[in-house]
């Protein structure tokens, strides 16, 4: 077999049963050019060993993977799309293509997107443009690389059709995408079967979830389940926000549909990185309110659990799940600490400090509009990294005297164990950032001339951004 005895295969999720999905065919595409494999994330999952041929012929043809889904699944699912309930969702240009189980034991999706027409596509052509699939996988690799529990850009193959869209000029190539992550089991999951008042498809959802993705919290009353499932989803929902936060990224689409109970982030609209801390920064061009701002993401996520409280009504009552809600608030608070302590390298001290630290480097970043990456960077690892940062394009910030109280936070606090700012990525004068200019210069040559360097190059740079981070 040409994949490694690692791979281990599931058909999981079909044992929810059809009125959670539908049996689709993926599209025909007249060509199929490699441009991306996740050699790194194979491994974990036993498909690194597959030639190039039989890559494509899985993740472009998608001719199924041994002992897995033999037709693909289009997930139904609901949803609140900028706070406005939509019934008519569904993977509409994406398909839950196999299920395999990684290195650490945990139950992965293998998903598409771009992969044709589906029962939920309404008008749309169920295409993804190349760029939006080169957009993803710069996406995705610097969040994994900034410490963010995201999806990861699995594959992307060319597919040789000219695409027509009203946002970019048309007409565009086009792409099949597919991505790896622990789970597709949405939000809006939950939200459609309580639409159609299915109180025990809620149950059996809600049973598989916990059975499949969060064994520790099975309780025998089912009450006490959805209570605790609840919980789990706050804290985990929780754990990816306050990482995008503390990564400076506004993910564009924070609806329902766009948030799994498993806190992966994943499914990226018109995101940005944040070139300065501003909490009005808004991705989407279509986001006229803000609603998904960037320093309004905590509350979004927060609305969006809420949602998933109303679902479990039938099973469980009002107070309890309330009282499950509080659990959100003092772990996003805590996370979005924890989070900033390994963006900058170093280790807890203890509450107060880890908190002073914080809030004292937020206030600067705030006060100074010093960039933000840059300023991550330089001080990765606290004041060991202080004669690096004396040498910084960002230096003059430093001595400007809002920064004192972020050196007096930093004493005492060491670099975190594992840390080596020895790393040649450290020899740099200047941090790997995703700009959005940044973004449209990678696209741009292969936009002109075919020209693949300059994304391989950045991709490279990321890579080695992730090992001297210590995220291997």
């Amino acid at each position: 077999m040409p994949v490694s005895p690692l791979y281990r295969a599931s058909t999981s999720h079909a044992a929810l049963g059809p009125e959670f999905y539908d049996v689709v065919a993926a599209a025909a595409f007249p060509d199929h050019i490699l441009r991306y494999r996740n050699q790194r994330a194979a491994r974990t999952v036993g498909l690194d060993t597959l030639s190039d041929e039989e890559w494509i012929a899985h993740f472009g043809r998608f001719q199924p993977l041994a002992e897995n889904f033999k037709e693909p699944l289009a997930l139904r699912y609901h949803g609140h799309q900028f706070r406005v309930y939509n019934p008519e969702l569904g993977d509409g240009r994406g398909f839950l293509f196999a299920q395999l189980y990684d290195d650490k034991g945990r139950l992965l999706d293998l998903a598409t997107k771009g992969s044709g027409k589906t029962p939920w596509s309404r008008t749309a052509d169920g295409r993804l443009t190349l760029k939006g699939g080169v957009r993803e996988v710069l996406a995705t690799s610097m969040l994994e690389a900034l410490g963010v529990d995201t999806s990861k850009t699995f594959s992307l193959i060319e597919t040789g059709e000219a695409l027509e869209r009203g946002d970019e000029p048309s007409p565009t190539r086009s792409s099949v995408m597919v991505r790896l992550s622990h789970s597709h089991v949405r939000i809006g999951t939950f939200q459609r079967q309580a639409f159609h008042r299915n109180t025990a498809n809620i149950q059996k959802l809600l049973d598989y979830t916990i059975r499949t993705y969060m064994p520790d919290i099975w309780h025998d009353d089912a009450s006490a389940r959805a209570i605790a499932f609840l919980e789990e989803v706050c804290r985990r929902v929780a754990r990816v926000g306050a990482q995008l936060m503390a990564a400076g990224f506004v993910h564009g689409v924070l609806n329902t549909d766009n948030i799994n109970v498993t806190g992966e982030s994943f499914d990226y609209g018109p995101w940005r990185f944040l070139p300065v801390l501003d909490p009005a920064f808004t991705a989407a061009y279509f986001d006229e309110t803000g609603l998904y701002a960037y320093g309004r993401q905590p509350d979004a996520l927060f609305w969006n659990v809420t949602r998933l409280a109303e679902c479990l009504l039938g099973i469980t009552d009002q107070p309890s799940l309330e009282k499950a809600l509080g659990v959100f608030e003092p772990a996003i608070r805590q996370e979005f600490t924890d989070a900033m302590l390994r963006r900058l390298g170093v280790q807890s001290l203890d509450a107060v400090r880890d908190n002073e630290l914080v809030r004292a480097l937020w206030i600067f970043l705030s006060e100074t509009q010093a960039p933000f990456e840059q300023t991550f960077f330089d001080w990765f690892g606290g004041l060991a990294s202080a004669e690096r940062a004396a040498g910084s394009p960002s230096k003059d910030f430093y001595a400007n005297p809002a920064f004192s109280a972020v050196r007096d936070a930093f004493q005492g606090f060491s670099p975190r164990d594992g840390v080596d700012l020895s790393h040649a990525y450290f020899s740099k004068p200047v941090a790997c950032s995703m700009l959005i200019e940044e973004v449209e210069a990678i696209w741009k040559p292969i936009a002109d001339s075919d020209d693949w360097s300059v994304f391989h190059a950045k991709l490279e740079a990321i890579d080695q951004m992730r090992e001297a981070y210590g995220l291997t």
